[in-house]
């Protein structure tokens, strides 16, 4: 049984590394099978150098048609799982055609490799970057490893980044007033803003900002949309000023007296944030949301939802 195990080994083994690779930064990938290794980290534009060695298991010969490295960036939706579609595709031919006795390493070169889009690994689609090396045969399967690696690419920041201010009303019973100081964010950013306590003849019972994402896959009658929300954030826990419900019927005080109004100061580094993802290769986007919702005492929720713009910042450090 061992012998036969053996025979569906391939007869050499494939190793590829970057030549940089002890230098280069590397962060975290999450595999299909839930695990995380560290990859290396590029980005577009960036030449991508290494080799490949290959090692004949116990030195027996290996007849091939050749050998050739691909840089593939590829996305997979996953209601058509198994299916690549490439929108990048280079190749290097390694070897001709011939025998392998022994372990042999063969350098490769992308140049300037243009990667637009970041890698992503969402709920219905991924987007990666990989190198595949392949050994053709003729009368048995390829031989074929992979190894993955990370592209970010980094914006700078906006010339132009507008204060957000929206309001959330029911006649004669709730008027609130909300700003943020901008509606576009870094990665690392804070979300600072103020809720304004206009009117309000409901007994809430609290608030909270959450961080919603959007993720939009397929076109058409074939579109899949999933929000997941990434952050809770409790502004207030009960009446925002004590004695403002008496009665249930005392409207807040006026616009500008003390004591109206609820600071918002939210930190973005501890979640899991992408850049914002617009038409991804016509395949695919992500948008984010920050999203208000009072509750009150009956469990009723009111809420009000603004769109935001994500971008990657370049980390100075």
């Amino acid at each position: 049984m061992n012998y036969l195990v053996g025979a569906f080994k391939p007869p050499c083994n494939i190793f590829i590394s970057f030549a940089d690779g002890r230098s280069r930064k590397q962060v975290p990938l999450k595999k299909e099978n839930g695990k995380t290794v560290m990859v290396a980290l590029f980005q577009s534009q960036e030449s991508i150098v290494g080799e490949v060695v290959i090692e004949p298991v116990h030195r027996k010969k290996v007849e091939h048609n050749g050998v050739k490295i691909e840089l593939l960036g590829q996305i997979e939706l996953y209601f058509d799982r198994g299916n690549f579609y490439d929108f990048t595709s280079l190749v290097r031919e390694l070897d001709i055609p011939g025998e392998l006795y022994e372990r042999k390493t063969y350098p490769f070169e992308f140049s300037t490799v243009e990667m637009p889009y970041e890698s992503y690994n969402g709920v219905n689609v991924r987007l990666r970057y990989i190198l595949k090396v392949t050994i053709s045969r003729n009368y048995v399967g390829n031989i074929v490893e992979y190894q993955e690696f990370v592209v970010r690419n980094y914006t700078p920041p906006p010339s132009i980044n507008n204060i957000i201010k929206m309001e959330v009303g029911i006649e004669d019973c709730l008027h609130i007033e909300f700003e943020y100081s901008k509606s576009k964010y870094h990665l690392k950013d804070v979300i600072i803003g103020k809720i304004y306590f206009l009117l309000v003849r409901i007994k809430l019972k609290n608030m909270d900002l959450e961080i919603r994402r959007r993720e939009s896959t397929g076109s058409g009658p074939n579109t899949y949309v999933e929000t997941e929300t990434l952050a809770k954030f409790e502004l207030m826990d009960g009446a925002p000023v004590r004695g403002w419900f008496k009665d249930s019927c005392n409207p807040g005080p006026a616009h500008g007296d003390s004591g109206e109004s609820i600071p918002i100061r939210l930190f973005l580094s501890p979640y899991e944030l992408t850049p914002t993802y617009q038409n991804i290769n016509n395949k695919f986007s992500v948008k984010y949301y920050l999203n208000l919702v009072l509750v009150d005492e009956e469990d009723r929720r009111y809420f009000k939802q603004q769109e935001i713009t994500m971008y990657r910042l370049l980390e100075t450090s």
